[in-house]
Order: structure tokens, then C-alpha cells, then sequence
């Protein structure tokens, strides 16, 4: 399997927080990926990327927060993060990188 260069563009960086490693304990990684990312993309990304099979994807969508920027009103990206469950046998150790 070959990797795209526009494959690096769907997935942006995986995400490590509290939810994300307790997701690593039923074979999940979760993923930061591109807003316009479509689920089959992400799977064939991650495929590809990684070498590894892929069970599922599941996304969400996380809305931009209003904050204040040096006084100023502002808006935070809005976020699209997906969980990826990988097949039994398969890992991604994302501490590491690439």
C-alpha cells in the first residue's frame, strides 16, 4: 500500500488526553483530522499511514469557543476529532511518532 502525500493532509495529529488513553485500552487511537475529512478518508489514511487494519471510525465535532484575545473578541478553530478502533492485533503506539 502506498501513502499519499494528501493522506498526511486528512490526518492532522493524534490527540493524547485522559479520554484518548482510556480509548487505548479497548484498541482505539484518536486522531485529529481535517473538518471536510469524510470517514472512509480517514480509514483509508490511517491504513495506509500506519500499516495497520481499521474496525471502525467514529467522528465529532467540537465547536470553536469564544475567548477573549488581548481584549479583543475571538474564536477558536473548530475541531473534528476521530476515533479510529483498529482490528485485534493491530496497535499504534502514537508517544513515539512517526
Amino acid at each position: 500500500m502506498s501513502v499519499k502525500p494528501e493522506q498526511y493532509d486528512v490526518i492532522r495529529k493524534p490527540l493524547i488526553t485522559e479520554k484518548s488513553t482510556m480509548a487505548s485500552e479497548n484498541n482505539a487511537v484518536v486522531f485529529e483530522v481535517a473538518i471536510d475529512a469524510t470517514k472512509p478518508q480517514i480509514k483509508d489514511a490511517v491504513e495506509s499511514v500506519f500499516g495497520v487494519k481499521v474496525k471502525a471510525v467514529n467522528t465529532t465535532i467540537t465547536k470553536g469557543k469564544q475567548k477573549r484575545f488581548r481584549g479583543r473578541l475571538g474564536t477558536r478553530a473548530d475541531v473534528k476529532k476521530a476515533y479510529v478502533t483498529l482490528e485485534e492485533g493491530n496497535t499504534i503506539d502514537v508517544s513515539t511518532g512517526l
